[in-house]
């Protein structure tokens, strides 16, 4: 294997930072230092009472506050106009629940069988890149979280942490998000690495052949590079100079190499139409994410909540369908349950907390989402996950 001296490395993080500097991953880059403070512990203010944080928009308010309004761009970003952003979130409120009386819910469960594993609860945390702009945890902090109140993580290619350090030291059954390079040598590299950290699940992102446009964010990348805050922890030594982080070419073949070269499942993430539904099964792929990517990739795609049925019905029980994309209350939690999603990804709100408070804020909205879903899954007459079907949900 090539060995790579400190002058390869400054190349590879140029040529990075080069990719970065035409995605949305430019939103997350300060305009100046100041308002994010990638080493030491943000501060809030002293007279912050915690028990008034009741939703995740409380923590998006606090973290706007505690990290800076440059570092938000990045979550809160999408492209053009960001009409897909918003419509993701505001297609819920189209979805009335029907709920039922005189049920017992003594007794609520919200586990569900996935890809192998038995999760306690059906909310996934969504892959996102550089979590350190938000607070010097990270990636780990959010790994923690994610042990310690037992929800799925989906670790991303462009964490500052690499997947093993994550692995390491939170103990956590992580899945693996891949952005393919077009060095296959690369990408094969990032799978070993992803399953040496004990990673069964590959979640292959195909909605980006190449960046959608985002106007607004700021691009202080000579500092960046200049100061070398910037680690990317998944393709160190790894990426060697003219390395591309889109690869327009990629097609359907892309799954065959992936069985050829890993043994986790494979998860596709960016199914929106019954077409490519059809193809992934006849792929043999293991589960499909519905998203838009936040909506930062294509403006004026449909909601994923939208999209949603008609992969549902096209898949047809074959294959898990998970989706993401707006999802802000347990009330969207349940409401995309019932329309056939086997669980829900989340990234946003979490990273809201992570900004607030690091560990514990993720903590707190982990905990305020599945609080949220199970006094809705009682109010609504629903005991299990299984028990929320189609016929709890009137679409207007």
């Amino acid at each position: 294997m090539k060995s790579y001296s400190s002058s390869d490395s400054e190349i590879q993080r140029r040529q990075f930072i080069k990719w970065v500097s035409l995605s949305s991953l430019s939103l997350a880059l300060p305009l100046s230092f100041t308002s994010c403070n990638f080493e030491n512990t943000p501060k809030i203010d002293p007279t912050t009472d915690l028990s008034d944080l009741k939703n995740v928009f409380d923590f998006e308010k606090l973290s706007r506050k505690v990290m800076g309004e440059d570092a938000l761009l990045y979550l809160n970003g999408g492209a053009d106009d960001l009409k897909t952003v918003q419509l993701n979130s505001d297609a819920y409120q189209e979805i009335q629940i029907r709920a039922r009386r005189l049920i017992d819910v003594t007794n609520v469960s919200t586990k569900v069988n996935l890809l192998g594993q038995t999760l306690d609860n059906p909310i996934i945390m969504c892959p996102v890149g550089f979590q350190k702009f938000f607070h010097p945890d990270g990636e780990i902090g959010s790994a923690k979280a994610s042990v310690k109140k037992k929800h799925q993580m989906i670790v991303s290619s462009v964490s500052n942490y690499s997947v093993n350090e994550i692995a390491e030291q939170s103990q956590a059954k992580l899945w693996f998000q891949l952005y393919p390079t077009v060095d296959r040598v690369v990408t094969k590299k990032l799978l070993e690495r992803a399953e040496k950290a004990g990673c069964k699940v590959c979640v292959l992102t195909v909605d980006s052949p190449v960046l959608g446009n985002r106007e607004r964010g700021g691009t202080t990348l000579t500092k960046l590079m200049d100061g070398n805050i910037l680690k990317m922890g998944n393709y160190e030594g790894i990426m060697p100079e003219g390395t591309t982080f889109d690869d327009a070419g990629m097609t359907w073949d892309i799954i065959a190499w992936l069985r050829e070269n890993c043994d986790m499942k494979i998860v596709l993430k960016g199914i929106v139409t019954k077409e490519d539904a059809a193809l992934s099964i006849k792929h043999n792929v293991d589960g499909v994410i519905v998203s838009n990517h936040g909506g930062r990739q294509l403006e004026s795609l449909r909601s994923t909540i939208d999209c949603l049925p008609e992969v549902v019905e096209e898949i047809d029980g074959k294959i898990p369908v998970l989706i993401d994309g707006g999802i802000r209350r347990g009330t969207d939690v349940f409401k995309a349950l019932a329309l056939g999603a086997t669980a829900v990804c989340v990234g946003r709100p979490y990273c809201w907390g992570l900004g607030a408070l690091g560990q514990q804020g993720v903590e707190m909205v982990l905990d305020i989402l599945k609080a949220e879903l199970i006094r809705d899954m009682k109010l609504a007459g629903t005991a299990s996950i299984e028990k929320i079907t189609k016929e709890h949900v009137v679409i207007n």
